[in-house]
């Protein structure tokens, strides 16, 4: 995918503001959270994911209860095949659980990353 195909305007607008959730991951994951990588509003393609790890190809969506109404699921499901034939694994995990403990949440991710980039997932 070349450069221009990304969707760099809105991933630019979107780090500038952040839902609580995102903010409160992003203060736990920002640098190298755990020798991790991972950075928040990624352009792919057309689509802006909200945390990536580029080194395990995984994509993080925090979903809060939107994404259950109307014809959100369907978009999130053509979303979701995009970025696998990319190369990219997708995980979503709830808002309420972020807001809950975004600790552990964070601590998720980041195994969730070494798993995948030695292989074990």
């Amino acid at each position: 995918m070349r450069k221009r195909d990304h969707n760099y305007p809105l991933a630019r607008a979107q780090r500038k503001g952040p839902s609580l959730p995102e903010g409160l991951l992003w203060l736990e994951l920002r640098g190298k959270a755990g020798g991790v990588k991972f950075r928040r509003q990624h352009p792919v393609g057309r689509y802006v994911v909200d945390f990536y790890c580029a080194a395990a190809k995984c994509a993080f969506e925090i979903d809060g209860i939107v994404h259950n109404m109307g014809d959100r699921p369907e978009r999130d499901a053509v979303r979701d095949m995009f970025l696998a034939e990319q190369g990219i694994r997708v995980v979503r995990i709830p808002a309420r659980d972020v807001l809950a403990d975004p600790v552990g949440a964070a601590d998720g991710m980041v195994r969730m990353c070494r798993a995948m980039i030695a292989g074990e997932v």
